[in-house]
């Protein structure tokens, strides 16, 4: 079975907690999608809207409502994409909803480290490197930094009010 994305996979070698992918893992794991409690979890399609077609998604997870706070996470699975903005455009749609719509504090996002894509756009999205949990993932025979990424509904407010005005 397919494990659910944790965090940032946008490029390079994606997230290797995906996990083995399969046709039947996918069908169970989009089954098992339609059938969540919006007040807990979500995932979307992202598309490209070319031509319709699905290339990855967005998704969020472990709602605390008492700390107001939220996990999400990205992945771009077509290669062709990487580096097209599309995961950034969709995390930023994301992150609108869940400030705006959903009134989060705070949104919460990791990766690891050799996923040197995912940290630039992590970072130009706004987002602030809090804590790495030291050769917590391992990639074939190497180990690498789990990098845990925080954004507030202050920061968040700043940046979109630099990018209106």
């Amino acid at each position: 079975m397919a494990q659910r994305p944790r965090g940032g996979a946008l490029g390079h070698r994606g997230d290797p907690r995906f996990g083995p992918i399969t046709r039947e893992s996918l069908e169970r794991f989009h089954d098992a999608q339609l059938r969540q409690d919006p007040r807990v979890e979500g995932m979307f399609i992202v598309e490209d809207l070319a031509d319709g077609r699905p290339i990855g998604m967005v998704d969020y997870r472990d709602v605390n409502p008492f700390a107001g706070q939220v996990t999400v996470g990205i992945t771009i699975g077509e290669r062709d994409h990487w580096g097209g903005g599309y995961g950034s455009e969709a995390l930023r749609l994301l992150l609108g909803h869940l400030f705006g719509a959903c009134g989060f504090r705070r949104v919460e996002l990791d990766t690891w480290s050799g996923n040197e894509r995912a940290v630039r756009a992590f970072r130009k999205l706004g987002f602030v490197e809090e804590g790495r949990r030291r050769s917590g993932v391992r990639v074939g025979q190497r180990w690498y930094d789990s990098v845990l990424f925080g954004m507030l509904s202050e920061e968040w407010e700043q940046l979109t009010d630099a990018t209106a005005g």
